[in-house]
């Protein structure tokens, strides 16, 4: 936090002996087309090999962007493999259950993007007869799908001159154009966007949409760039005063706030207890072991026991600590302490859950289960074995 208080007055003091931003974000026609070639040229020996760079199906190109939406490439190549198996074509993602997308999909994170696929799935065959449209105003109106969405399927499904604005792309537009504002206030995104459509040549946009998603990528990366092999470093403005490595702007970052959170084994012949969480909000449309957030002056075992009755109407007896598990979210931190339950009495409603089952240790993989969750399956398997 220290060194991004620290950073900002540095930025502040140096931009006055340049032009202004404003300016800086009109390139001149020697500077578009010297970027354009170097970065074309760059991409086709550079390009890395990847799935869905080998076909040109409007459905695959769309299933791939919304899986790499902040995630990396490494860790998305076999859920991509995986989801496209099972999910050949939006006719059979629209026909599936939502379980079985979430199981597929299970791991890979940021869950509402498989709601949101699944759903749009279901209106591209019911609106527009099984085909991926090919217009901004539709794709739009597709849950899920935002500008850059937009942007990647329009030129690289479909061949159109759009511009694409992911944080590569971000990241090396206000590097060679020594973009000091926060890029995250519109009026800075507003001048980024305007920017990358500046940018594309008036053919080959899907690669060189790619190429510049690729060059954020591989070169002209958050922290220790290679400046050196960039092949549009002649053009960088802040590679020459020698800030890159401090653009873009962003505001300082907030705390992370940390939360204890409880969990119940409820056991009952053999079996235990798992709960729907609702579609919508973090983690929606997963199973889980019920509970919830400790409040303040409470203790972990009256915390479980209240939210198991709030929850699903029970009233439960709170045995030993099975595990303790950290785990890390995007915006917080948690504590889960999951213990060995039993029912004492009452009969189970779903009253904050969608649904509930009881099963067995074999069932679990029919089951898809948040990350913290499964850390608590692993040791139950381990336990039983």
């Amino acid at each position: 936090m220290r060194l991004t208080l620290i950073f900002f007055p540095v930025i502040l003091m140096l931009t006055p002996t340049f032009k202004p931003t404003e300016e800086c974000t009109a390139l001149d026609g020697a500077k578009l087309h010297r970027i354009r070639s170097r970065l074309l040229e760059w991409f086709e020996h550079h390009r890395r090999q990847m799935e869905w760079r080998e076909t040109t199906d409007p459905y695959a190109i769309w299933v791939s962007e919304i899986m790499l939406q902040q995630t990396q490439v490494k860790t998305v190549e076999p859920y991509y493999r995986r989801f496209m198996e099972r999910f050949p074509t939006v006719r059979d993602l629209a026909d599936a259950g939502a379980g079985e997308v979430m199981k597929v999909w299970e791991g890979l994170g940021y869950y509402g993007r498989a709601r949101h696929l699944h759903r749009a799935a279901k209106a591209v065959m019911v609106r527009f007869g099984g085909d991926l449209p090919d217009t901004k105003e539709a794709l739009l109106s597709l849950p899920g799908i935002g500008p850059y969405t937009v942007g990647a399927i329009l030129s690289i499904a479909f061949g159109r001159r759009e511009p694409v604005l992911d944080g590569n792309v971000i990241r090396v537009l206000t590097r060679i154009n020594h973009i000091t504002e926060n890029v995250q206030l519109s009026g800075t995104r507003k001048r980024l966007w305007q920017l990358a459509e500046q940018l594309l040549p008036q053919d080959r946009c899907s690669e060189f949409n790619q190429s510049l998603m690729e060059l954020g990528a591989l070169v002209c990366r958050p922290k220790n760039p290679h400046c050196d092999v960039c092949p549009i470093q002649q053009d960088c403005v802040s590679r020459q005063i020698g800030i890159q490595e401090q653009l873009p702007v962003k505001p300082p970052r907030k705390s992370v706030p940390h939360y204890d959170v409880t969990a119940g084994i409820i056991r009952r012949n053999g079996m235990f207890l798992i709960t729907l969480r609702p579609p919508e909000g973090l983690l929606g449309g997963l199973w889980e072991f019920p509970g919830g957030k400790r409040e303040e002056g409470e203790t972990l075992e009256d915390c479980l026991r209240r939210e198991i009755k709030e929850e699903l109407g029970v009233d439960i007896v709170v045995g030993d600590l099975f595990i303790k598990v950290p785990h890390a979210y995007t915006h917080f931190r948690i504590t889960l302490y999951v213990y060995e339950c039993r029912l004492e009495k009452g009969r189970i409603r779903c009253r904050e859950c969608d649904a509930f089952q009881w099963i067995r240790e074999e069932d679990l993989e029919c089951f898809a289960f948040p990350a913290a969750d499964r850390k608590v399956i692993n040791k139950m398997l381990q336990s039983s074995t």
